[in-house]
C-alpha cells in the first residue's frame, strides 16, 4: 500500500509523535500504579533512556514499550513501505533500549521494561512490578551490609 502523504508531510506526522503522555502506554500503567496503590514513583526524571516511571529509592526504572516501536515479538510489524528504513530504525530502537538496561545496571539501576500489550492484564502488571521493587530493596541492602 502506498503512503497518502508527501514524503514531507509524512515526516511531518511522524515528528509530531511525542514520546511522553502516550495513552496506549505510560498513561495506561499510572492508572495500575494508582488502582493497585503502588507508590513512590516519578515521572520525567533525568536517567539514561529517560524511563516512564522511577522509584529513587529502590533504584528501579520502568519503562513501557509500544508495540511498534520497539519491535514487540508477538505485535510488532514492519510497515510495507520503506521497508529499509524501517527495519533499521526498529533494529536501531531495540538495540538502544539494550544498551540502555546495561547503562543503568552499570550504575546501579535495575530496569524492568513492559510491552504495551501487557498492560491489559493489570494485576500481572502490578505483582511483577511489587517483585522487582522487593528484589531491588533486597539487593540495596545486601549491598550496604557488604560495605
Amino acid at each position: 500500500m502506498t503512503d497518502v502523504f508527501t514524503r514531507e508531510k509524512r515526516s511531518q506526522v511522524m515528528a509530531s509523535i511525542r514520546s511522553t503522555g502516550n495513552r496506549d502506554t505510560e498513561l495506561k500503567l499510572m492508572a495500575i500504579l494508582r488502582i493497585h496503590g503502588i507508590t513512590g514513583w516519578r515521572r520525567r526524571q533525568r536517567l539514561p533512556g529517560k524511563p516512564d516511571f522511577v522509584f529513587r529509592r529502590e533504584r528501579l526504572a520502568v519503562f513501557v514499550d509500544g508495540c511498534f516501536w520497539h519491535g514487540c515479538p508477538e505485535h510488532g510489524r514492519n510497515p510495507g513501505s520503506n521497508r529499509g528504513y524501517w527495519s533499521a530504525k526498529l533494529r536501531g530502537n531495540r538495540r538502544r533500549d539494550l544498551k540502555v538496561v546495561l547503562l543503568l545496571r552499570d550504575s546501579g539501576w535495575q530496569a524492568l521494561r513492559f510491552w504495551e500489550h501487557e498492560l491489559s492484564c493489570a494485576d500481572r502488571v502490578a505483582s511483577r512490578l511489587r517483585k522487582a521493587l522487593k528484589m531491588s530493596l533486597r539487593r540495596l541492602h545486601a549491598t550496604r551490609k557488604a560495605g
